[in-house]
């Protein structure tokens, strides 16, 4: 059963790492705002609120895949309510179950270290750097409802149960 996934935390808690791991364990397609919003970028797209295409165009994406029956993991920040919204409709629009996995990573010095070393390792713009990451921390609106969390610190092996809590319910395998 086709099935739509968000993937939401901060930047450099994970959340690429995870998805794509899930990705190929369910099968799912994954649509990141971020390759969006870098591919934008490079074009010298611009537009008055940083982020926001990237957002739609992924969503638009993500419908045709959910509409040809794949499942869709979106990775992206999600920080704000009006940002989640947008999956909901989505999800009430394809007629698919809405599953979110927010990834933190619970430990602030190995947080850091993951964002420093994707900064240094990036030569484009649009990557945060520590100082930003802790700037959308202090936007970040907390979740409220159902979803699943994920500390990529603490989690040894999360994908198994990432995957089974993504799969539909009449979509999972007892185990024998």
């Amino acid at each position: 059963m086709t099935v739509l996934a968000v993937f939401a935390g901060l930047p450099g808690v994970g959340k690429s790492t995870l998805a794509a791991r899930v990705a190929s364990a369910l099968p799912a397609t994954v649509l990141a705002v971020d390759t969006v919003d870098f591919a934008m970028q490079r074009y010298s797209v611009t537009e008055p609120r940083p982020g926001f295409a990237a957002y739609g165009v992924v969503a638009a994406l993500a419908e045709e895949q959910l509409r040809i029956g794949h499942s869709v993991i979106i990775d992206a920040v999600n920080p704000v309510r009006a940002a989640r919204q947008l999956w909901v409709d989505l999800a009430e629009r394809a007629d698919v179950p809405l599953r979110v996995v927010e990834v933190v990573c619970g430990d602030d010095a190995e947080h850091r270290r993951r964002v420093e070393a994707r900064f240094a390792a990036r030569d484009h713009d649009g990557v945060p750097d520590w100082v930003r990451v802790l700037e959308r921390q202090a936007e970040w609106e907390p979740y409220l409802g159902p979803r699943l969390v994920v500390d990529t610190f603490l989690a040894s092996e999360p994908v198994a149960p990432v995957t089974a809590y993504l799969r539909p319910a009449s979509t999972v395998i007892p185990e024998a």
